[in-house]
C-alpha cells in the first residue's frame, strides 16, 4: 500500500533570491493539494503563470514558473491551509487508522503554519489592546528607525526625523494638524512600491505589491507595462486618474486584469491587450459587488469577460459596469458565459457600455451572452461593430434567460444583425432598440420567446401574453399558418388563422385542450376544392361546439373560441358553391360536411345514406339532396341503422327532385321536398 504522507518538522516556507535565469524552485515541505501552496513574487501572491508539482509527498516537491522571474525579485513558497475542519467520525462508526492520520497531518501543518507566522511576529502587551502588528516593508524601513505614528502603530522614521514633526495642517475651519506620514498614508501609489510608468519596464510585480499593501491604490499618469495578470482581491480598489492612467498588457496569452471575489472596484482606467481586459469569476470567493466604471478597454481579444465558473457556491452575480468604451475587440466586446460546472453569471449590470470595433477583425459580436440569467440589464449601450466579420451587434445565446435589453444602439453593415436571439433563449426584453445596421432588426430563432417594445422592423412592438383593458387599432394583422399535410396536426397558439389544403388527403385539424388556451380565438379554413374533409377536433376533448367540427366544401371555416373549459364556435359559413357532386351507384353514405349534394344516379340505382340522427356531426344539422340526371335511375334517401327521414325511405325518381332533412339528434324530419 502507498507510504502515508509524514509530517516533519520543516517550518513550511522558503524564499529565494532569483537569478533571471532559474525557472523551478523547490519547497520542503509537505502539501496536501497544489492548492495548499501559496506563491509569491517580491510579496505579491500569484494566481497564474507557474506549475506546481510534489503535492501529497512528505519531502515537497517543485514550482516551475512559465518564465523565470526576474533577477533579483523574492521568490516565496509556503504553505497555506484553511484553519478548518470539514469532517467528522459518526458515532459507532469505523475508526479508520488513514482517516485520523489525515487528520492529525492537518492538525500538525496548521500548527506549524500558526507558529511560522507566530515566529515573525512583535508582540503587543497582554494588557494592550492590539492595533497594527505589521512592520513596515523592508526596503521601507531599511536605515530608518522604528517609530510610532498618532495611532501608536509602528512606522518607518528616518534618523533625520523629518518625519516626526506634525507639520501638515489643511485650511478651513476645525482643521487638524497631522504628520507629514499620516497625510501621505492617506493614498497609495504603484510608484511607491517601484512602478516605473514608461511603458518599457514591467511594473507587473510593483503593482501586485501595492495591492498587497493597501486597499487602495493609484495609478498615476503612465503606462504601466505587465507581463501577468493583475487580481484585484476582496474590498481591493484599483483607480488612475483618467485615460493618462494606462495599464499595458505586453500580449494576449493572460487576462490583464482578474477579479476573483467581491466588493472591488476598478475605475478611471485606460487598459491595453490581453486576453480579456478584464475577467470576472468566482475563485477566492463568491464574485459579487464588484465595480468597474470610468474604462477604456483597447485591443483586448474580450473586453469584459464573465464566467460562472466552476464552482455554484462562488457565483458572479450582482455586478456593476457604468461608462466604459471597449474598443477594437478581437472576439467579443462583453461576453457571459460558463465554462465549467458553476452557476451562470445571473443580475449584472451594464450602464452606459460602448462596443467599438474602429476598425479591428471584431470575429464575435460586441454583446454576447451566452450563458446568463435573471435580469442581467444592459441600459443606454451601444454596439458598432466590424460588418466584415462580426456576426451580431448583440447576441443572446442559448443560456440565455431573462436578459433586460433597454435603449441599445447598434451599428454595422453587410447585413449584421442588430439583436440575435438563439434557439434557447428565453424571455428576453427588448425596449427602445434603435437598429442602424443593415441587417435584421431582431434575428429571432427562439421561436418568438421574446418581447419587443419600440423595437424590430417592420413591426415595433412584439409582445407575448399580455392582458389589455382597453385597445383601439386602426388596422389588425394576424399571423396565419399554412397546413397541408395529410393526416392529423396539432396546432398551438402561436397562430391565429390556420389555412389548410387538404388536397392530399384529409386532415384533422386538433385543437390544444381548452383549459390551455382560455380566451384564444382561433380560425381555421379550408382553402382546397377536393372532397377531402378537414375536421376540426380537439385533444383531449369533445371538439367545438361539443363535437368534432367538418369542413368539406370550398372556403369553408370556423372561427372558435376557449373559456377554459370548452371550445365554442362564435362563427362560420356557407359559402356561395358549398355543395358537393356525387355521379355514381349503389350506396353513397352523407358524411354532412356540405349543405347541399348534387346527386347523378346515371349509372345506375344510389342509395343515399344519411348518418344516424344521434350521431355528433347531424345533430342539428340541416342538409339537401338533389337528383340531377335524366335517367329513370331513382335516389333512395336512407338512414344507417334507422328508419330513414319521417320515419321511412324517401325516393327522388325524377331529375330535380329534391329533398331537405333536419335531426333533432332523434330521428331526421322532412323540411322540404321538391318532385
Amino acid at each position: 500500500m502507498p507510504e502515508h504522507i509524514k509530517m516533519p518538522a520543516v517550518t513550511p516556507i522558503v524564499r529565494y533570491a532569483a537569478s533571471g535565469a532559474q525557472t523551478a524552485f523547490a519547497y520542503p515541505f509537505p502539501v496536501f493539494a497544489s492548492e495548499d501552496l501559496a506563491v509569491y513574487l517580491g510579496g505579491a501572491k500569484q494566481i497564474a503563470g507557474f506549475d506546481i508539482d510534489g503535492a501529497g509527498e512528505t519531502g515537497g516537491g517543485t514550482v516551475t514558473f512559465d518564465t523565470a522571474p526576474a533577477a533579483g525579485i523574492i521568490v516565496t513558497l509556503a504553505r497555506e491551509i484553511p484553519i478548518e475542519r470539514m469532517s467528522d467520525y459518526l458515532e459507532g462508526g469505523e475508526f479508520s487508522a488513514a482517516s485520523i492520520n489525515n487528520e492529525l497531518d492537518y492538525m500538525i501543518a496548521a500548527l506549524q503554519q500558526v507558529e511560522r507566522a507566530n515566529d515573525a511576529m512583535l508582540h503587543y502587551g497582554d494588557h494592550e489592546t492590539p492595533a497594527v502588528t505589521q512592520l513596515p516593508d523592508r526596503a521601507a524601513r531599511a536605515n530608518k528607525a522604528l517609530g510610532f505614528d498618532g495611532d501608536g502603530d509602528p512606522v518607518a522614521v528616518s534618523l533625520e526625523g523629518s518625519m516626526a514633526a506634525p507639520d501638515f495642517t489643511p485650511l478651513g475651519t476645525g482643521a487638524a494638524t497631522r504628520t507629514s506620514h499620516d497625510k501621505f498614508s492617506d493614498l497609495i501609489s504603484v510608484k511607491d512600491f517601484g512602478a516605473v510608468g514608461d511603458g518599457l519596464a514591467d511594473d507587473t510585480v510593483a503593482i501586485q505589491n501595492a495591492l498587497a499593501a493597501a486597499d487602495f491604490v493609484l495609478i498615476p499618469n503612465g503606462t504601466y507595462l505587465i507581463s501577468n495578470t493583475i487580481n484585484l482581491a476582496s474590498g481591493k480598489t484599483l483607480s488612475g486618474l483618467g485615460q493618462g492612467s494606462v495599464i499595458a498588457a505586453q500580449d494576449d496569452s493572460f487576462n490583464a486584469v482578474e477579479i476573483t471575489a467581491n466588493n472591488a472596484l476598478l475605475s478611471d482606467l485606460r487598459i491595453t491587450g490581453g486576453d480579456a481586459g478584464v475577467k470576472l469569476y468566482g475563485s477566492a470567493a463568491e464574485c459579487t459587488q464588484n465595480s468597474l466604471r470610468g474604462l477604456q478597454i483597447v485591443g483586448a481579444r474580450t473586453g469584459i469577460l464573465l464566467d460562472g465558473h466552476n464552482d455554484g457556491s462562488k457565483p458572479c452575480y450582482w455586478n456593476n459596469f457604468s461608462d466604459i468604451l471597449i474598443e477594437g475587440p478581437l472576439e467579443n466586446g462583453v461576453h457571459l458565459t460558463l465554462t465549467g460546472a458553476g452557476d451562470t453569471p445571473n443580475a449584472n449590470r451594464f450602464h452606459r457600455v460602448r462596443v467599438y470595433s474602429k476598425g479591428a477583425a471584431t470575429a464575435g459580436q460586441g454583446f454576447y451572452v451566452e450563458h446568463g440569467s435573471f435580469n442581467n440589464a444592459f441600459v443606454d449601450c451601444e454596439s458598432n461593430v466590424n460588418g466584415t466579420t462580426a456576426q451580431a451587434c448583440f447576441r443572446l445565446g442559448e443560456g440565455s434567460n431573462k436578459t433586460l435589453i433597454a435603449n441599445l444602439l447598434c451599428e454595422s453593415w453587410n447585413t449584421v444583425p442588430n439583436v440575435r436571439i438563439d434557439s434557447g433563449a428565453l424571455e428576453t426584453s427588448i425596449i427602445n432598440l434603435s437598429a442602424e445596421s443593415d441587417g435584421a432588426a431582431i434575428y429571432d430563432f427562439s421561436g418568438g420567446n421574446y418581447d419587443a417594445y419600440n423595437a424590430g422592423y417592420p413591426e415595433k412592438n412584439r409582445l407575448r401574453k399580455s392582458v389589455v383593458t382597453d385597445l383601439r387599432a386602426t388596422l389588425m394583422r394576424y399571423d396565419t399558418e399554412f397546413i397541408d399535410t395529410p393526416g392529423t396536426t396539432s396546432i398551438d397558439l402561436s397562430h391565429s388563422i390556420h389555412i389548410v389544403n387538404a388536397t392530399g388527403g384529409a386532415i384533422t385539424i386538433e385543437l390544444p385542450a381548452a383549459a390551455d388556451a382560455v380566451g384564444a380565438l382561433i380560425t381555421v379554413k379550408k382553402a382546397d376544392d377536393t372532397g377531402n374533409i378537414i375536421t376540426i377536433s380537439e385533444d383531449s376533448g369533445p371538439g367545438p361546439d361539443g363535437k368534432p367540427f367538418p369542413l368539406g366544401g370550398p372556403n369553408d371555416y370556423a372561427t372558435m373560441i376557449s373559456n377554459g373549459a370548452e371550445w365554442f364556435v362564435i362563427a362560420s359559413n356557407r359559402m356561395a358553391g358549398n355543395t358537393r357532386f356525387i355521379d355514381g351507384s349503389g350506396s353513397v353514405d352523407i358524411d354532412m360536411a356540405v349543405d347541399t349534394y348534387l346527386l347523378s344516379s346515371f349509372g345506375g340505382a344510389m342509395t343515399a345514406r344519411l348518418p344516424p340522427a344521434d350521431a355528433a356531426e347531424a345533430v342539428g344539422r340541416t342538409v339537401t339532396l338533389k337528383k340531377t340526371d335524366v335517367s329513370g335511375n331513382a335516389v333512395t334517401v336512407t338512414e344507417q341503422g334507422g328508419s330513414g327521414p319521417d320515419g321511412s325511405s324517401q325516393s327522388l325518381a325524377g331529375q330535380h327532385d329534391a329533398i331537405t332533412v333536419v335531426s333533432n339528434g332523434a330521428n331526421w324530419f322532412v323540411t322540404g321536398k321538391y318532385t
